[in-house]
């Protein structure tokens, strides 16, 4: 009759009642093949992670080349570009095949051993035969249990080798699912009082240092209050912090020192959620999804229906060139908007802002990629949007905050003058001279 026994432990349990003496030296073969195992191991890992590294290199290579063509065309930089690639790829390539030949070199070395285990074990069951020790049964029982427990150590080292191989792969993936923002909602959020007619804001001896920069303040020792319908225009020289500004609102980050309010309450004790859903923001760069301009748009209030996106696409003044591409408004933009003019990408983001309808609007120059001609309907757009709440306005182009009820002059993250155009350029400070060079020109 056929052995019952047909699992390794099982395997192991029957050697040691049958054949003490040969599963002690089998064992202990065992253990020398599971040391240097561990070593291999260890490379094995280590290097299935630098592969996925530099395939990463290679991949953030590929899609920054394929997302500035026209600029590597225009400067002729394409050989220059093709040959970081292929270095970056040929990097990948060594590296992947260094992880291969270490674990080869680990699934070689297992079988090996474990196959020169069970000629061992079978050469000393050979010489107790002869001596006169165990019968020639007792042999062939010895035997098949030592390759039953062998033949799944080999299987087991293939297996061995993949665990590595998947651990070292996902070690990147595993880092980045086991990261955690310093910024979470409160475990007991307060509630945001209904906003009537805009949404005050407060910042209060705000410093702020950002983690890239610690010795460096975007801002230092910023109070700013803005009332509720009031609009207020960020104007300064780039790093200046009007940015930064945005960035504590949204709560994007959080401040070293001083407080940021929205509507009375600290932004550190609302749920994020409740905070961004009352803020609408327009950025300088253009965010276009790879879906239809009408779901582009609905983004900014996914319940909308389909007559509300119309209303905030006219009044971006976005309707008529939406309504002219090949499917009107169920027509794909493409990644990025690359069927888009940088225009056309900024009136599709305004439009998304409009729809949300938000008590606090954030414009981070809304009409630097605009024309003259779109600049004035989109800014009458703006205007119109601007009405019944908090309006926060990023320019370098003072021309277009020349109406906002407040001008705030930033620099080195302080504010150093505020007060209408008018009353800005009779001071003759920074904002005359910022004035002066553009409206001279």
């Amino acid at each position: 009759m056929a052995p019952e026994f047909t699992k390794p432990h099982q395997g192991l349990a029957m050697l040691v009642v049958t054949n003490p003496y040969v599963m002690t030296q089998v064992l202990g073969i065992l253990v020398v093949v599971v040391l240097p195992s561990l070593y291999f191991g260890r490379r094995v890992r280590k290097l299935s992670r630098a592969s996925q590294d530099r395939i990463a290199d290679s991949s953030a290579i590929a899609g920054e080349v394929l997302n500035a063509i026209p600029v590597v065309q225009s400067y002729t930089q394409e050989q220059r570009e093709a040959g970081r690639f292929a270095a970056a790829t040929e990097a990948a390539f060594d590296t992947a095949r260094k992880r291969t030949r270490v674990r080869s070199m680990l699934v070689a070395f297992i079988i090996t051993a474990s196959f020169g285990t069970l000629l061992w074990g079978l050469y000393q069951g050979t010489q107790a035969v002869m001596r006169g020790a165990i019968t020639a049964g007792h042999l062939g029982e010895t035997v098949v249990y030592v390759a039953l427990l062998v033949s799944s150590i080999a299987v087991l080292s293939e297996v061995y080798g993949d665990i590595l191989r998947a651990a070292g792969a996902t070690e990147r993936l595993m880092e980045l699912l086991s990261a955690r923002s310093p910024v979470a909602s409160p475990a007991h959020p307060r509630a945001l009082p209904a906003a009537q007619g805009g949404s005050a804001i407060a910042l209060e001896g705000v410093t702020f240092h950002y983690p890239s920069r610690p010795q460096h303040a975007a801002l230092r020792d910023f109070s700013l209050q803005v009332k509720p319908g009031e609009t207020v225009a960020l104007v300064g020289p780039s790093g200046a912090g009007k940015s930064t500004v945005f960035h504590l609102l949204l709560r994007f980050y959080d401040v070293q020192a001083g407080r940021v309010m929205v509507d009375g309450q600290p932004v550190r004790e609302l749920a994020l959620a409740d905070l961004r859903h009352r803020i609408g923001i327009v950025p300088q760069e253009s965010v276009i999804f790879s879906t239809t301009a009408l779901e582009n748009i609905r983004y900014g209030r996914p319940d909308a229906s389909d007559a509300e996106v119309f209303a905030a696409a006219k009044a971006a003044f976005a309707h008529d060139f939406i309504t002219a591409l090949p499917e009107g408004y169920n027509t794909f933009l493409g990644e990025r908007g690359v069927r888009l003019s940088g225009g056309q990408r900024q009136r599709i983001s305004i439009a998304r802002a409009i729809l949300k309808n938000p008590p606090l609007l954030l414009l981070d120059e809304a009409t630097s990629a605009l024309d003259a001609e779109s600049e004035r309907m989109v800014q009458a757009a703006l205007e119109s949007a601007m009405k019944d709440r908090t309006t926060l306005v990023i320019a370098h182009r003072l021309a277009t905050v020349q109406k906002a009820d407040r001008i705030v002059v930033l620099e080195a993250g302080q504010i150093i003058e505020q007060g209408s155009h008018a009353q800005l350029q009779a001071a003759g400070g920074l904002y005359a001279r910022l004035a002066a060079l553009q409206f001279d020109a």
